[in-house]
């Protein structure tokens, strides 16, 4: 197995590093690592390291919420308003209602199982807006009104609202029931994972702040609570309903709320431990994918992924309305809410390891808008980026230059 960790390492990060000289997403490289090391390429990887790959992907998953919630800054939602709300939800709302009626008449999916798939495939990938984001605020475009922000907080509560709703539609889907019962749970499993969350982030707010210890072994602590509660989820469930997901996602959010100069450090050292994440996330969701299935309903999912698309698109300009932004502005939000990649690497396989029947077209699914959208993504932000935005120093000038005609 030692020799198929290396591989992952050494194979993803050459893959990732050459499409990053490309100028597109390195993530790209190392899913294509993955289908090369995999299954549909040479099969070197040792069966044990696939066997526990589910559980990397769920580690995975949890490092990535824990960074969102670490990061999550609840003064910008003050700051942008209204508009940061909506793109939080409404986009991501729009496009797994297209994918609940679009995708079952394409792929042998039921409506329930197209819904799971919407909830896949309705994340936007931070790996891909943060960085182009940040770029933006750097170079002033958007500045005026706020855009790279508002595009920044939307999709961070947007990966939030979608894995919750996963985790809902995961959930009737693995019990098989639909009824009123079930439906009743779905708030308290939701209700009792932001309370515990709330509470053991308050907790461990206090012990951090009379106990001294670095700020690494914080970091195992939390990783470790983490870890149980994810891993205890089934054995509560038989008990009362709880999601393990959200409590870990709240957990970090309630650090941020009581202590939020530690939330920055830690958020620091996440984001060291997500650089060896990150590429065992997406290698080995490559060597899962079924290449061969890819191909047969290559055409389907498409189709799918697109009509979602433009879905989301809308939503994107219903969140957007009556606001200040003109309509070259919410072209631009709607254009950096396409791409897919973080989010869609760690949950798209969990159905799978579920055992549900669906499983693998969803994994093939996630792979598949991973591999169009991300870099489609990342191309139209970074090209239409000055065509679409103001530049917040070139419309001062040219206010301080009509100014000096009109006097």
């Amino acid at each position: 197995m030692l020799v198929s960790i290396g591989l992952v390492c050494v194979v993803g990060l050459i893959c990732a590093g050459l499409f990053k000289q490309l100028k597109l997403p390195g993530l790209i490289g190392m899913i294509l690592a993955g289908i090369i090391l995999g299954n549909s390429g040479f099969n070197v990887l040792d069966p044990k390291l696939m066997d526990i790959s589910s559980e990397i992907r769920q580690i995975a998953l949890i490092i990535i919420l824990t960074r969102a919630g670490l990061a999550l800054k609840l003064d910008d939602f003050k700051k942008i308003g209204r508009p940061a709300v909506f793109m939080s939800f409404v986009p991501a709302i729009f496009e797994i209602a297209a994918c609940t009626f679009i995708a079952p008449l394409f792929l042998p999916l039921t409506n329930l199982e197209g819904m799971l798939l919407g909830c896949v495939l309705g994340a936007v990938s931070p790996a891909v807006i943060v960085p182009s984001m940040i770029r933006l605020i750097n170079e002033g475009l958007g500045e005026e009104k706020k855009i790279p922000q508002l595009v920044l907080t939307g999709a961070s509560f947007d990966d939030v609202v979608v894995i919750s709703l996963f985790t809902v539609v995961s959930t009737f889907l693995v019990s098989g029931v639909v009824n009123f019962t079930s439906i009743l749970l779905v708030p308290i499993s939701i209700g009792l994972g932001i309370v515990v969350g709330l509470a053991w982030g308050y907790v461990f707010q206090l012990y951090f702040r009379k106990i001294h210890m670095r700020d690494s072994v914080k970091m195992v602590l939390l990783l470790a609570f983490s870890f149980i509660f994810v891993g205890f989820e089934k054995n509560i469930n038989t008990i009362v309903p709880f999601s393990s997901l959200i409590c870990v996602m709240t957990m970090a959010i309630s650090i941020n709320i009581f202590y939020p100069t530690l939330a920055n450090r830690l958020s620091s050292k996440y984001n060291k431990l997500w650089v060896a994440g990150e590429v065992f996330l997406f290698v080995l969701v490559g060597a899962s994918v079924n290449l061969s299935l890819a191909f047969k309903g290559g055409f389907s999912l498409l189709i799918v992924i697109f009509g979602a698309l433009l879905l989301r698109i809308c939503g994107v300009f219903v969140s957007l309305t009556k606001t200040k932004l003109n309509q070259k502005e919410k072209l631009f939000c709607a254009i950096a809410y396409l791409p897919k990649a973080t989010v869609q690497a760690a949950i798209g396989g969990l159905p799978l390891a579920m055992g549900l029947a669906c499983g693998d077209l969803i994994l093939t699914g996630a792979v598949v808008a991973i591999l169009v959208t991300a870099p489609l993504g990342a191309i139209l932000i970074d090209k239409t980026a000055n065509i679409l935005l103001t530049e917040k120093n070139r419309d001062e000038n040219s206010c301080q230059q009509e100014d000096i005609s009109l006097k």
